[in-house]
This record gives structure tokens, sequence and C-alpha cells, in this order.
């Protein structure tokens, strides 16, 4: 028999072990039962995104006694640690923010995280934002290999609405997930998708053209529109979680189609003779910007 005193959630926020829980009675803050946190932790027993069941208390608060399993998450390697650090469970689809200008778009934590979501099976939006402060032909020459290898994007101006009202669209109904480094406005976009937020924008430091973090934990918020969106803290590395070296060329749609053509079976695609990949570099079907992002995974480089 189920139990009348727990009831499904979803974790809209999560600080310092506390989460808040948007149930069908509006929302609770609850503590994760104290059997999720015991032993040796690899991942995160709860986060962001994450369908709980919860169990009420006579003070109004709840207990997490249970975390339903995840069917997608986007995370990373936990800085300095050796665990996974769930960003956000259970999104619908991310939408990649970068600016055009100030600052300049990074294209290789771009693909990092394009891997993260290939990998996941994520849909992904790319969100080349600032388009006011370049020209819109130079905005899609840069971004222009991602269209080509079927990516959506859309170009926007938070300061000038330029896209808004599409990218709203996109989320209609939807649990997304905005992410990118700092500075790329993620949070103006936000306010101006949905007036009132209160998101705190970030600020371009302009001495060293990288930008400061307003978001400071993250957080789910309800659209008016239905569904809900995640801005999460700006991101300056990410280090991919239980991803292997030989798996990578899996998450690259221009290269997964080509292995089968390489004269070895255990190709890397980076010196051997016979490789398919490295003759599509050469003869310009891979770009090699992309390539080069592909190496350096492929190799366990930083950004």
């Amino acid at each position: 028999m189920s139990d009348p005193n727990l009831f499904p959630g979803l974790i809209v926020r999560a600080q310092s072990g506390f989460f808040g829980v948007q149930t069908k009675d509006g929302l609770i803050t609850a503590k994760l039962r104290g059997r999720h946190t015991y032993g040796q932790r690899v991942t995160d027993a709860a986060a962001l995104g994450d369908r709980v069941k919860v169990r009420k208390l006579e003070d109004g608060s709840g207990v997490i006694e249970e975390v339903v399993p995840r069917t997608r998450v986007l995370s990373r390697m936990a800085p300095g640690q050796r665990i996974e650090q769930v960003l956000v469970a259970n999104p619908d689809q991310v939408v990649f923010v970068f600016a055009c200008a100030d600052p300049d778009p990074n294209f290789r934590l771009l693909d990092r995280l394009l891997v993260v979501a290939e990998r996941e099976g994520i849909p992904v939006v790319i969100c080349a934002n600032k388009l006011d402060l370049v020209r819109p032909r130079s905005a899609r020459q840069e971004f222009g290999e991602y269209a080509r290898l079927g990516y959506s994007i859309l170009y926007t101006s938070a300061k000038k609405g330029t896209g808004i009202r599409k990218l709203r669209k996109s989320l209609k109904g939807k649990i997304s997930v905005f992410t990118g480094p700092s500075g790329a406005g993620k949070s103006s976009i936000l306010n101006a998708i949905q007036p009132g937020l209160g998101l705190r924008t970030k600020i371009v430091a302009r001495a060293t053209g990288k930008g400061r973090h307003a978001t400071v934990f993250p957080e789910l918020f309800k659209l008016d529109i239905g569904g809900y969106v995640a801005d999460t803290p700006g991101i300056k590395a990410f280090a991919l979680w239980d991803i292997e070296p030989e798996e990578v060329d899996a998450y690259f749609p221009e290269i997964r189609d080509l292995v089968a053509n390489c004269e070895f079976s255990d190709c890397t695609h980076i010196h051997e003779p016979g490789c398919a990949i490295i003759k599509a570099v050469q003869q310009g079907k891979i770009s090699i910007e992309r390539y080069d992002s592909y190496c350096r995974i492929r190799l366990g480089e930083d950004i």
C-alpha cells in the first residue's frame, strides 16, 4: 500500500543541505533522510530537478524519503574533487548561453558542454547573446559551424529584446537549464523573458574581460507560461565526469559518422595512418577548431 503521508515533489532549490520541494500543496523546505547521506559519496544524493517523495512534518517542513532515479543529468566533475557535481537533474533541454562579444565566445567550453549534452541525450539550444555588440552577419559566421552540425541556434540581445520572444516560446512547459560562462548575460535574458524574476544580472569586469558571478546557487524558477528554468552559476572550467577517452568521438556528430571508415578499430583520430577523421579535417569537412577541441578532450587537457 502507498503511504498517504508521502507526497511527490520536485526539488526547485538546493542550498546548504536544505531543499525547496514543490508539491501539489505548495513549496516546502525539506532535508534528506539520513540514510541517503551515509557512506562514501560519488555524486549528489539529491539535486536541483530531482523528483522526490517527501514526508511532511508537523512543523510544516519535510523529509525527503526517496529520490526517483534520474533519466538524464547535466553534471561535471566537482572542482578539486573526484565526485560528480549535478548542476540540474532531469532537464528537458539545456540552453547554452554565450556572448557574441564582451566576453568573446569560448568555443572550447561550448564543445565540452555539447559533449555532456550528447552523452546524456539532452536537447540543446545555443543562445548567442549580445547580438547588439556585433554585426549579425559576423555572429552567424562565428556560430555557423554549430548550425551546420544541426544544433538549434538563437541570436538574442537582452538589451534590445532581439530574439527574446522566440526563446521564450521554446521554454514553454519544459524544465530548461541556462548555463554558460560568466558575463554572457544569462540572468539578463531571463529577466527579459519574464520581468520580475528578480535574478541578479552579471557585470562584466572591464579590466579582465571576464564575468563576475551573480547567481550563487542553482534554483528552478517557475515560468508564467508554464515550466521551469534554472539559472546556474557562471562556468569558468568544466571537467567532464565519467567519460572515458575512447568514448569522446561518439559525442562529436561530425566525427562519429566517419569512425567506421578508419583503418584501425581502436583509432584515436590523433596520429594514426588511414584515419578517416584526420583526412576529413585535411579536406575541410571537419573544422580545425572542433577537431582541436576533440583532441584536447581526448587527451584530457584543460580548456
